[in-house]
């Protein structure tokens, strides 16, 4: 391309396309406009590939007569029975474990303790020997007043006889009336000492009764307080020994103000109330026992009220003072239908369950509960017994889906829930382990 010449106002010579003398000369910017044009054409070859995807993803997900193809598709879920069964209610609190009796056991003499003759942690019953404190001086005490009534007694029979002496005196006029009535008082005196002398004696012997110190309950024995040898008092404050009685024993336990009604009315009507006591895991049940009462009062600051269970603790496993998560059974639920609480789905509508017809094809069920018990849900509509609830795998379902279905362990019975011809103490699962808490209405808690 050539260039022409220009000639400007002054007089200056120039050409086409160059910049004029003294002035520099321009950089091309062609790499630039190269640039724009490459964005421009990667971007729109980006969209024409994701429009290109979704088109193709849209005819994938599309089968004839629009019904989405992933319906066809056997989805693989874990699906569980229904099964009609009884559900109990529990109430759950936590507890402490408290002696029946508890008895610090004191001497009621003061003395040298000379035998020890009991074991550390020994069970023992009521009037079995425990410690024995010497008894020598009470010994003494007892001869002592012994050999003073035997004096008295001497005494007493000679005042008798100078008395009857003096009153035949006094009836033939020898003695004046006065003589022989201070005769007849004196015996009287002597008699008196007499029985001062017994009530000596007696004193004596219970004291040396209380040299043999023995077990006023059946229970266990603790660490003993003293040892032999040492002079023990009887207003001591530590005592001997302490023994506790385990057999029966009792859990104190707290429950919400808002559960007070229920049990209430149950004992009452005189209803015998099952009380489980579990270790502090909440896993294991350490023992039953029975509701005896409840406090008379509510706790103001914890808007809690106390009860107390018996347990007959036959194998000494609970302990006082020990931590138990308590499971007070309240009542049972009879005729529900029950599913595991994993088969319960919640949305917009409310809740529903997956279930599974013959033909293996997932459908959504709007279900009501009536109450939860541990890991078990009892529906009163929505489904019945004998249908096939899905309880894993929800998320890749939708209704109409193919499913291939595979039974839970255990199946068809149901965690937490006893069927309701089974003779078996109601709350009892497969594995023997009650529901852990229970709540009934209409919605899941």
């Amino acid at each position: 391309m050539g260039s022409f010449r220009t000639v400007d106002s002054l007089g200056h010579e120039s050409r086409m396309g160059q910049p004029p003398p003294g002035q520099p000369r321009k950089k091309s910017r062609w790499w630039l406009w190269l640039l724009i044009v490459i964005v421009v054409v990667l971007g729109f070859a980006g969209w024409r590939y994701r429009a290109a995807r979704a088109a193709d993803n849209q005819a994938q997900n599309a089968a004839p007569g629009g019904r989405p193809r992933g319906a066809g598709l056997a989805v693989p879920v874990v699906v569980t029975t229904a099964q009609r069964g009884d559900l109990p209610v529990y109430f759950d609190g936590l507890g402490t474990v408290t002696a029946f009796n508890t008895v610090t056991v004191h001497t009621r003499v003061d003395g040298q303790l000379d035998k020890v003759l009991f074991r550390e942690g020994q069970f023992v019953h009521e009037g079995d020997l425990l410690v024995q404190i010497d008894p020598r001086p009470f010994q003494v005490q007892l001869e002592q007043a012994q050999g003073q009534l035997a004096k008295d007694q001497a005494q007493l029979h000679d005042a008798q006889a100078n008395a009857a002496r003096y009153l035949a005196l006094y009836k033939e006029g020898v003695f004046p009336k006065q003589q022989s009535d201070t005769q007849e008082a004196l015996a009287q005196q002597f008699e008196g000492a007499i029985k001062s002398d017994q009530a000596q004696i007696d004193s004596a012997k219970l004291q040396l009764t209380y040299c043999r110190v023995t077990a006023p309950i059946s229970g266990r024995v603790g660490l003993r307080l003293i040892d032999s040898g040492n002079i023990v008092h009887a207003n001591d404050q530590n005592g001997l020994v302490v023994i506790t009685q385990l057999q029966p024993i009792a859990v104190i336990f707290t429950l919400p103000q808002d559960q007070l009604p229920p049990v209430y009315t149950q004992l009452r009507a005189g209803a015998q109330l099952p009380v489980d006591a579990y270790d502090r895991a909440d896993a294991a049940k350490i023992e039953t026992g029975k509701l005896l009462t409840i406090d008379n009062q509510i706790d103001t600051s914890t808007g809690t009220y106390k009860l107390k269970a018996v347990f007959q603790n036959p194998n000494n496993i609970l302990f006082p003072n020990q931590f138990v998560n308590v499971h007070l059974l309240v009542d049972t639920k009879r005729g529900l239908v029950v599913v595991p609480a994993a088969a319960i789905q919640r949305g917009p509508q409310g809740t529903y369950v997956y279930a599974v017809d013959k033909t293996n094809t997932a459908h959504i069920r709007q279900v009501t509960l009536a109450m939860t018990s541990g890991n078990s849900v009892g529906i009163s509509a929505g489904i019945e017994p004998g249908d096939v609830a899905v309880i894993d795998g929800q998320d890749r379902l939708q209704e109409g889906s193919k499913v291939e279905a595979r039974p839970a362990q255990g199946s068809p019975a149901s965690s937490g829930a006893r069927p309701a011809a089974n003779p078996s103490s109601p709350g009892q699962s497969s594995e023997g382990k009650p529901a852990r808490k229970s709540s009934a209405g209409g919605q899941s808690q």
